[in-house]
Order: structure tokens, then sequence, then C-alpha cells
């Protein structure tokens, strides 16, 4: 045991060094710039006083409140798409994401006819939409949706551009709909409420579908359901014409049509004289793109038509697109089956 005026010592000299430690760190915090201060986010400020009256230092102490955040870089770099198909399609096509689909379209049947009716889409691509992007609004998102566009605005170049563009719709957005900006959450990337819809999506496409004077997407799932109904009817679906067929491929011709980006610009008719077939007859005009996709015990290839291309504007991959289109089946099975007679 030490006597007690070592101990004194040592307990000041402790003290001493924590206290030096911490003048250190705080003097350190207190030096950082403030965010608003770095020339690109000073160089953003201007364009929105200039473009569109923001006062100019409401929205510098506004993005002085910003958290750029290395997880959401993280979390960017490395999306559920980048997996294969075999790896990817698990993650939605499961018997809860169907079971709790089929319960949403019975619950909300009278919205989802009258998205139908006002837009042309299928109760169950809007379903099975809702129920990739949040699991039917229970998934919505936990990062602050300013900071997640802040930060891959300014701090991830590979989509700076883009990034930049939606947080400056998110600012509008807050504005025009009176909400605060700092309070809101949604995904990485900044996609929000039940739909996850972008900010320039929520503001071109998104619809008050129960007739309340608000768009609500985060908490309302009439207006939720209108909203994606609407982008996809704006983007072009074709109602009763097909989304994808599985296909066969024979010889060496097929590959002229790989990798051809996935809007639909080479007929069925074509095709077909390459080795390409679907596995369910359809007409030969009809325009389509060729997918393969990476089975765990051999490629798959599917041909991808206007309604699968319609799918990608809403996430550019086919990943993506496919697995919405087969949990709609899964869906519209279920439905089916609900209402076959005994």
């Amino acid at each position: 045991m030490r006597p007690p005026r070592q101990m004194y010592h040592l307990v000041l000299s402790l003290s001493l060094a924590s206290g030096l430690l911490c003048s250190h760190a705080c003097l350190a915090l207190a030096e950082e710039p403030a965010f608003s201060t770095r020339p690109d986010v000073s160089s953003f400020i201007d364009r929105m006083v200039m473009d569109h009256a923001f006062d100019r230092d409401s929205l510098a102490k506004l993005l002085d409140q910003v958290a750029p955040r290395e997880d959401i870089i993280a979390a960017i770099s490395r999306p559920a798409e980048s997996k294969p198909w075999y790896k990817y399609r698990p993650i939605f096509l499961t018997p809860e994401r169907i079971r709790q689909g089929a319960e949403f379209m019975a619950a909300n049947a009278e919205t989802l006819t009258r998205a139908e009716a006002a837009y042309g889409i299928p109760p169950e691509i809007v379903t099975a939409i809702i129920g990739v992007e949040t699991f039917y609004g229970r998934q919505a998102g936990g990062y602050r949706v300013i900071d997640a566009l802040a930060t891959l605005a300014f701090d991830y170049p590979p989509r700076s551009t883009y990034f930049l563009s939606e947080l400056e719709q998110y600012l509008l957005l807050t504005r025009e709909e009176e909400i605060d900006p700092l309070t809101i959450k949604g995904s990485y990337a900044g996609a929000m409420g039940k739909p996850q819809f972008m900010p320039s999506s929520y503001r071109n496409f998104a619809v008050d579908f129960d007739g309340d004077s608000k768009r609500d997407l985060w908490n309302n799932t009439e207006d939720a359901i209108g909203s994606v109904a609407r982008y996809l009817g704006e983007h072009g679906w074709e109602p009763h014409q097909p989304v994808t067929s599985l296909a066969s491929v024979e010889g060496d011709g097929y590959q002229t049509y790989l990798d051809q980006g996935l809007m639909p610009k080479t007929s069925l008719g074509e095709m077909l004289k390459s080795g390409v077939a679907p596995v369910q007859p359809l007409p030969e005009d009809l325009s389509t793109v060729l997918i393969r996709l990476e089975g765990e015990n051999a490629p798959e290839y599917w041909l991808g038509f206007k309604n699968f291309y319609v799918i990608t504007r809403y996430n550019r991959s086919p990943l993506y697109a496919m697995a919405v289109y087969q949990l709609s089946e899964e869906l519209r099975n279920q439905l089916r089956d609900s209402v076959a007679p005994n």
C-alpha cells in the first residue's frame, strides 16, 4: 500500500495529465472549422441563396448541424445489389415477407384498387415495391436524411453531383412541406418513407392520395400506395403487358444481346433467331432485352420487357427489378389462392 503523501501526488499527477489531455482535445474540437465554412459547402449555400432565395445565415446554421458519417460511405460502397442473384433473392423472397405482403394487400385492397384505376399499376407490383423497400413500412431507415445526403454530396466523389442535387431537392421539399429538415430519417442514401422516395422523386411524384391536403410518405399508407403507382405510371408502365420471362438459350448467337443495358430495343422475333426463347409463348414484336443472372449452380437467362425497365427506374438494378417481380408473383398467387373456391 502506498503512503498517503505518495498517493496524493499520484492522484494529483493523474488529474493534471487528464486535464492536459482534455484541454488539448477540447481545443482541437473548438478549432475545428464549421461545416458551412468548407469551400464546397459554402459554394452550395451561395447557389441555394441565389437560385432559391434561402437565407444565408439560417442555411449555414442548419448545415453546421450536419454530422458527416463514415459509416454512410461504407454502406453505399457495399450495396445489396452487389451480391450475386442467388444470394440477393433470399433477402426478399422469404415466407414472412410474402405472408405480410398478402396481409398488406388485404388491408389496403380498396386503396390499391383505386391506385390501379388511376395509374394502371397492378396491386401486387405496388405492394412488392413497398415490401422490398421497407418491409411494408416497418424498416424505413435510421439515418438522418440530411446527414446522409450531405455526406454523400460532399464526401463521396463517385456520385457527388447526384447527391448534391438531392440535397438541394431535400431542402426545397422540407421548406415546401414545412418539415424540420433535421428530424427526418431514412436510408443511408437519403431515401425516405414507406416507399423510400429520394427527395426529387418525392417532390415530383408523391401524391396526396387520401385527400387530407398533405403528402405524407412516412405515416400515410394511402399516400405511399398512390405515390408508387404514380411513379411507375409516369415512367411508362404498360398495363396488361408482361414484365419478364424466363428464357432458354442455345448456341453462341445469344451472347450478342447480353450487356446491352436495360432498355428493351430488340424484338423478341430477332432474339428467337439467335437461340433465345421464352419459356411461354409471347408476341414476337415485343421489344426486349436479354438478362443473365448468377444462379447458384448455373446462369439464369431472362427476357426483360418495357415494364421490367420501368421497375428499374425505381432502382437501376436488374436484381432489384427481378426481386420485385418475383415477390409480386408470389403475392398474386397468394391472392388468387385466398379467393379460390374450396
